[in-house]
């Protein structure tokens, strides 16, 4: 696949060119899901906000499987992949000044995210004893 060059773009913005793929991949999340947003600091064109990255969320809902734009734009091709709405509360965001009732909604693909560690031993370890 060539590299989008500037003349590409009219031409595809024009046509409504979609990235969705019709790939029949299975999903790695569901909604409900606690994920992690990775820290990673790529080199070149990267669609995950910085102010997210590290940072705890839950799946929303699944968007299906969509062309990865960071691979597109280093000329590595499609690398079709799932694009989750994640839910991010503000203060996990923002720190606790934000509002207890905010939320903010991301859609990420899945190269993206990670299952969440934390909420993995939280649930391996089952209800909490003594009560």
């Amino acid at each position: 696949m060539p590299l989008l060059v500037p003349e590409m773009v009219g031409p595809m913005l024009s046509t409504g060119l979609s990235s969705r793929r019709p790939d029949a991949i299975a999903p790695r999340f569901k909604a409900g899901d606690a994920v992690l947003a990775r820290n990673v600091h790529p080199v070149g064109h990267t669609r995950l906000p910085r102010y997210i990255r590290g940072k705890r969320g839950v799946i929303h809902a699944d968007h299906g499987v969509f062309a990865f734009p960071d691979a597109a734009a280093h000329g590595q091709g499609h690398k079709a992949q799932h694009v989750y709405s994640v839910c991010f509360e503000a203060r996990e965001l923002w720190g606790e000044q934000a509002s207890a009732r905010d939320t903010v909604y991301i859609d990420l693909f899945d190269d993206y995210i990670e299952p969440d560690p934390a909420a993995a031993r939280a649930a391996a370890a089952g209800p909490s004893r003594g009560r």
